[in-house]
This record gives C-alpha cells, sequence and structure tokens, in this order.
C-alpha cells in the first residue's frame, strides 16, 4: 500500500474542494455561522420572478423601477421554503416605493398579504398604520419610519409563532400567530422603485 505524505493529501483534498466549487458555481454561499447568501449582488440563480417587473442587477444591487402592468406587482421568490429563520435584507426604495420583504407564503406563483406575512415597505402608504416598519393586517405601526431614498436593513426572526421584525437596529412590530408556518421569501416591486443589495438567511 502506497503512502502519501502530508502535504500531498492537503493539495488533493485542495483540488477536490476546488473542483466541487467549479462545477457548483450558482450554489448559496453558506459562511460558517450558519449564514447563507441569496443574493450578493452578482445574479439571481436562487430566485424565481413572478410578475412583471423589470428586474436587473446594476452596481452590485438588483433594481426593479417599472411594471408592466401596474395593477400586478413584481416579485422575486425564493426558490427554497423557510420554516424557522432570520433574514437579513439591505434594501433602498424610492420615496414613493410600494415594496415589502414577504416570508412563509402559501403558494410561491400567488405572492399577497393575504397568503404570507410581510414586513412593510411603503412610506406613502395612505393608512400609515400598516406602513413602513409594520407587519401588514397583523401589527400597526406608529409612528411610522421613513426608508425612503436611503439604505436601511431588514432583520426579521420566524420561530414557530413568533415573529420579530426589526428595521435599522430598532424593532418595530411583534407577532405571535400560526396562520402560516412555512414557505419560501419574496422581495416585492410595487411601485416607485426598489433595490437590494444583499439577502442573508439563518435556518434555525
Amino acid at each position: 500500500m502506497t503512502h502519501l505524505p502530508k502535504r500531498a493529501l492537503q493539495i488533493a483534498a485542495g483540488t477536490v474542494l476546488l473542483g466541487f466549487i467549479a462545477v457548483n458555481p450558482f450554489a448559496p454561499v453558506r459562511a460558517q455561522d450558519g449564514w447563507v447568501t441569496l443574493f450578493d449582488g452578482t445574479n439571481l440563480d436562487q430566485w424565481d420572478q413572478v410578475g412583471g417587473s423589470n428586474w436587473h442587477i446594476t452596481d452590485g444591487t438588483v433594481v426593479a423601477d417599472q411594471l408592466a402592468d401596474k395593477t400586478v406587482p413584481g416579485y422575486l421568490v425564493s426558490k427554497k421554503s423557510y420554516k424557522n429563520f432570520i433574514v437579513r435584507v439591505e434594501f433602498w426604495p424610492s420615496h414613493d416605493a410600494n415594496s415589502g420583504i414577504y416570508f412563509r407564503c402559501l403558494d410561491p406563483k400567488k405572492i399577497t398579504d393575504r397568503t404570507c406575512y410581510e414586513a412593510n415597505i411603503f412610506d406613502e402608504r395612505a393608512d400609515p398604520s400598516y406602513g413602513t416598519g409594520a407587519i401588514t393586517r397583523y401589527v400597526e405601526i406608529n409612528p411610522m419610519p421613513k426608508a425612503g431614498d436611503k439604505w436601511n436593513t431588514y432583520e426579521i426572526t420566524a420561530k414557530g409563532r413568533d415573529i420579530t421584525v426589526v428595521l435599522d437596529g430598532k424593532e418595530t412590530a411583534k407577532l405571535r400567530n400560526g396562520m402560516f408556518d412555512e414557505g419560501p421569501i419574496a422581495l416585492q416591486h410595487g411601485q416607485g422603485a426598489i433595490k437590494f443589495r444583499k439577502v442573508q438567511v439563518k435556518e434555525l
């Protein structure tokens, strides 16, 4: 039996690892602490597009600023479903943007605030009670924070029946509800312009 030197074994193992990366260039990037990057500014391979928004990548962000049909919002829907998790989303909305982070959606082809939970992004909502920072239909917010024309970070935790929404480091909504228990994450474009530059998720 031939015995290879330790250094040779290390090189061989590294070659196998590099080969695995080469044949899996679009696999989600998994960090050592459990965070998985679903969008890092380079591609949309972890997402399906629903609706008619003009999603496109520019300068390391994914942008939507036009709708084919103004009555039908557009969405990026994660290819994977999540049950218990933390999701972090870095986003930039125009002052008039209607957007949101949807999660635990029942049907990946039909995204609405009646079939998912939604952390809203909507500074100019006619009724601001469920505007930016709120969980639409479930948790109101007062006063409503403004997210328009700047970069913000949402951190949403869903564990069992407990849901917490944190906007730019401040908790804006807390909910205990069992309506939806598992499903994909979706990024919405309803009006105005919305940009996303990083989306990460950590399963709990």
